[in-house]
């Protein structure tokens, strides 16, 4: 399907679909830790296991990402939804710690298959001018399934057990293998040409400067991010603050993120989305540091809004930057590098501050991270100098 064929159906298609697929694999999240402490693992086995879904995921997006370019987008779809369902229910199988970290290396693969090959379809679609809004949409039903799936699974865990989550985000996830089947439309390869030739064409893609910047703006962003996301309850503990309060500053960041990435995409379409770039990190530069230096509940919330606004404005207009800065022939490869740089980002915040928090106290962690975020928006604009925004085409 070309931009020419672009309607409300198939991208509402593409939305349910991406929704769905990641509220089911989201809803293993709360649990795999409980399930895999009944199978005698302590905390630092569960942290490998789900170090090596991460690693997987950020590793593989890249090659799976040039499956995308040489498949086309539907077969890598369906595929990733099947491997990250056959994860599911393998795990209903597992007795041992080791067989739960091979069954998320399966789920890190599927998810490393799966989300470029969908930003590409996003895409295909839509046409250039509309680009903002619809990865605005898209993100939006995705990042919401992410923070409801979680819930979900939880509330699932007391009611049908540990181990039948894993049957039903697995149940559910071959139903969307399904869905994808029959209503994706059926792209063709884009490749033609020997695997060594294509990989070495797209390896002219280090040479973007464009492309480099985009995706040093989102390994630097969700280094804060995967800070945020692992040290958040430690330092909120560490003032006093309960789960229940900790709960509440998530739940600020995840809600600004989510409200503001639809009005966000259609500023995006717009005005030159390097802007929008340039003030997401800005606004993480000066909220991460301002939240090691908060106490209080009611700073930590202020904190995590400004959070959520800078990813908002971040990753709602990268995806539409990215695809403006690539030939459509390679645009699957792109995302896939995107993909990974979201994941090895979140992985280095987490584990390199917290080898760095046996030196340092939680203030200087944070206002570390609010260095890289504002040293990442200086290397971008660096780099963006002197570009082009035309769309590349090809």
């Amino acid at each position: 399907m070309t931009q020419a064929g672009y309607g409300r159906a198939p991208f509402l298609v593409l939305c349910l679909i991406g929704a769905a697929t990641f509220f089911s694999s989201y809803l293993r999240m709360p649990v795999l830790p409980l399930f895999a402490a009944t199978l005698g693992a302590g905390p630092a086995q569960v942290g490998l296991i789900n170090g090596a879904f991460m690693v997987t995921a950020g590793i593989l997006s890249i090659p799976a990402g040039l499956l995308v370019d040489r498949l086309g987008r539907t077969r890598p779809v369906i595929g990733g939804i099947v491997a990250t369902a056959v994860s599911s229910l393998l795990v209903t199988q597992c007795s041992s710690p080791l067989q739960l970290a091979a069954a998320y290396l399966l789920f890190g693969a599927g998810l490393a298959a799966f989300a470029p090959a969908m930003l590409s379809l996003v895409a295909d679609i839509v046409p250039s001018d509309r680009l903002g809004r619809a990865y605005g949409w898209y993100t939006t039903a995705i990042y919401v399934a992410m923070t409801l799936g979680p819930a979900t699974g939880g509330y699932l865990a007391k009611t049908v057990g540990l181990r039948n989550v894993f049957f039903v985000s697995g149940s559910m996830l071959a139903i969307m293998a399904l869905l994808a089947l029959l209503t994706l439309p059926r792209t063709a390869a884009r490749h033609k040409t020997e695997l060594h030739a294509a990989l070495a064409a797209s390896l002219t893609l280090l040479h973007n400067r464009p492309l480099r910047a985009c995706l040093l703006a989102t390994a630097g962003s969700c280094i804060g991010f995967g800070l945020f996301l692992t040290f958040l309850p430690l330092f909120a503990a560490s003032h006093g603050l309960d789960p229940g309060h900790v709960g509440l500053v998530f739940a600020a960041q995840a809600i600004t993120n989510v409200v503001g990435r639809v009005p966000i995409g259609m500023i995006a379409d717009r005005v030159d989305r390097r802007l929008l770039v340039t003030a997401g990190l800005f606004c993480l530069a000066i909220a991460l540091p301002a939240l090691g230096q908060a106490t209080q509940l009611t700073v930590m919330v202020i904190c995590a809004v400004g959070m959520g606004v800078g990813m908002a404005f971040t990753f709602t207009a990268i995806s539409a930057l990215i695809v403006e800065q690539v030939p459509t022939l390679q645009r699957g490869l792109a995302m896939g590098m995107y993909n990974s740089c979201i994941y090895l980002g979140m992985m280095a915040g987490s584990t390199a501050m917290g080898i760095a928090f046996k030196w340092v106290d939680y203030p200087t962690g944070f206002a570390a991270a609010g260095v890289i975020a504002l040293l990442t928006m200086l290397l971008f604009l660096l780099l963006f100098r002197n570009s082009s925004t035309d769309t590349v085409r090809s």
